[in-house]
């Protein structure tokens, strides 16, 4: 049944993905308009947590900012399909880094880099990256469940030199290239929520006490990495800008969840900035005030 899924459907993400962007636009807003109106999809999710966390705004003012954040999915989704075709040349018009020249700056050092980024605006399109620096350019993510379309999804990004590994192959991965002295960039989407069962620190984000990942930051600590944030902000639709943050350099030296929290700091300052970008749909909040160490006993 998967072969068949991924049979039916690959050749209409293919011919969407031929698309010239004004048309795509188009589809993304016909999209929305089942999503958001008639699919609902987690639109109580989606309320709750604008709710929970935005407590300064205006019910009218979380509507709106409700329906641009669908709006902005959507979009996400449809770029997303375009990346199977989109030639480096378009996505480098854009994507947009401004101040690539601090990673350059940073692989003279002949460490390897590890970038924290969260799930905002497109970051789908980091993959850009690779097109301009020299270090091996590697991806953490969530292996999907149809092996055709996971591995259709690794083939894109090796259009753009970008190699994914899962979050299991993550440490034999840098192991192996440590070894072997190959220096690497790691890109982690350190923002999201993680097993309970896991978690080493928890945190204030957006003022409700979760767990976080502090996977990134140890991982750094273990193979001497230096490591910097990504901002991305959305200058129009189709149009993005990138922004490089040293967060450590000799992570050794700097207590534990240091780097973590100073990472959700900025994401939070991301966030607040244009909520609407943020990926409101994840669970992020789901193990609130679960915390063992907040909790009392009788």
């Amino acid at each position: 049944m998967k072969l068949i899924a991924f049979i039916l459907i690959y050749p209409f993400l293919w011919v969407v993905s031929l698309l010239p962007f004004s048309l795509l636009y188009k589809l993304s807003d016909v999209v929305y308009f089942f999503v958001y109106y008639i699919i609902r999809y987690r639109k109580t999710s989606v309320r709750e947590h604008l709710e929970s966390t935005l407590p300064h705004y205006s019910k009218n003012e979380l509507l709106v900012i409700e329906k641009k954040f669908y709006a902005h999915l959507c979009d996400l989704f449809i770029e997303m399909i375009k990346t199977m075709s989109i030639s480096e040349k378009e996505i480098a018009k854009r994507f947009h880094f401004t101040n690539l020249e601090l990673i350059k700056d940073l692989e003279l050092q002949k460490k390897s880099i590890a970038i924290m980024c969260s799930h905002y605006a497109s970051y789908e399109w980091i993959i850009s990256l690779n097109n301009f620096v020299d270090f091996k350019g590697y991806a953490i993510y969530k292996k999907i469940n149809n092996p055709y379309f996971d591995e259709l999804v690794r083939k894109i990004r090796l259009r753009f030199k970008a190699t994914l590994i899962t979050t299991k192959e993550t440490i034999p991965t840098i192991e192996e290239n440590s070894s072997k002295n190959i220096l690497g960039i790691y890109g982690f989407a350190s923002d999201q929520s993680p097993q309970i069962h896991a978690a080493r620190h928890w945190k204030d984000f957006l003022g409700i006490n979760v767990p976080v990942y502090t996977g990134a930051e140890m991982l750094a600590k273990r193979f001497d990495m230096n490591v910097v944030f990504l901002k991305t902000k959305k200058i129009k639709r189709g149009y993005y800008e990138a922004t490089f943050e040293i967060l450590a350099q000799n992570v050794k030296e700097i207590p534990d969840y240091q780097i973590t929290d100073k990472f959700l700091k900025l994401v939070e300052e991301q966030i607040l900035e244009a909520p609407e970008f943020y990926f409101w749909t994840h669970k992020r909040w789901k193990h609130a005030g679960k915390n063992p160490n907040l909790q009392t006993t009788v």
